[in-house]
């Protein structure tokens, strides 16, 4: 459970540190770089409003930190709930390497029972990243995200999208199973789908609302990502930051959004929304 007694990390700490992806890293990248710009500009947004170097941020269904430890090594405090015991351990292995394990604390859990390991109001910021599609109740886990909030804080959102698995199956040549996506309740092109709920941006936009967010962003993630041929991205100089350039050019418009293969909402309190 987060400390809100706990000190701030000294200013003096350098920041080395950022969730803004570099382009020549890998093309892994490409999953995260959209989100991790889009959230580290929210945060940076909380830290100069609040007048606090640290946030105190919960990262539901955070796995092994691939955003908690960033994060973390940005200066601020994380608490990760996950319901897997071995993702916590490689998360706690991975704080310990990244040096930050004093600012990173993993609790098993899930986003029903969510007040069970953490405490309500005592977060600047929630991530739900992948969890809506597992969950009995998306709009319930919605709730709990935001009720775990303090009064001004904002809630990363992101979920698989409807259109980029109904495009990624019609692609492949399965185009019965793309026809079963599109018209599905949940979005699931067949029995064999290992995705249990896609959703559309506007079903996001509508739980995040619904929980009492307002929406200040939307962006498709992925949206070519998935589609381009690894070995172009591998051989071709530069391939992978012109990549990187295109789509964060695309996430923000609507007409993409119905391609990407995941999707992230950013909603904000209606407190915070204001500043």
């Amino acid at each position: 459970m987060s400390d809100p007694m706990r000190p701030p990390v000294s200013p003096d700490r350098p920041r080395t540190a950022s969730l803004r992806t570099d382009p020549s890293r890998s093309r892994a990248s490409l999953r995260t770089a959209v989100v991790s710009e889009v959230l580290q500009d929210a945060l940076d947004r909380r830290v100069k409003a609040t007048g606090r170097d640290a946030l105190d941020v919960l990262d539901t269904g955070g796995g092994s930190g691939n955003f908690a430890v960033p994060l973390a090594s940005l200066g601020h405090r994380v608490t990760v709930v996950d319901p897997s015991p071995n993702a916590l351990f490689a998360l706690e292995r991975r704080a310990a390497e990244a040096g930050v394990a004093d600012r990173v604390k993993g609790v098993q859990g899930d986003a029903h029972g969510l007040f069970d390991v953490v405490e309500r109001g005592g977060y600047d910021a929630v991530l739900c990243h992948g969890v809506l599609e597992y969950v009995d109740d998306p709009a319930e886990s919605m709730r709990n995200a935001v009720a775990a909030l303090r009064s001004e804080g904002v809630v990363s959102l992101l979920a698989a999208g409807l259109g980029g698995a109904v495009l990624a199956r019609a692609l492949a040549g399965h185009f019965t199973e793309a026809r079963q996506a599109l018209t599905d309740p949940d979005g699931r092109w067949g029995a064999g789908d290992p995705m249990p709920r896609r959703f559309t941006a506007d079903q996001l936009t509508a739980l995040a609302e619904g929980a009492g967010l307002r929406v200040s962003a939307v962006h498709g993630v992925r949206v070519f990502a998935d589609l381009v041929p690894g070995v172009l991205v591998d051989t071709e100089p530069a391939a992978l930051d012109a990549l990187l350039r295109l789509e964060a050019a695309a996430a923000e418009l609507p007409a993409f959004h119905s391609v990407a293969t995941q999707l992230h909402v950013l909603g904000e309190t209606p407190g915070a929304a204001e500043l």
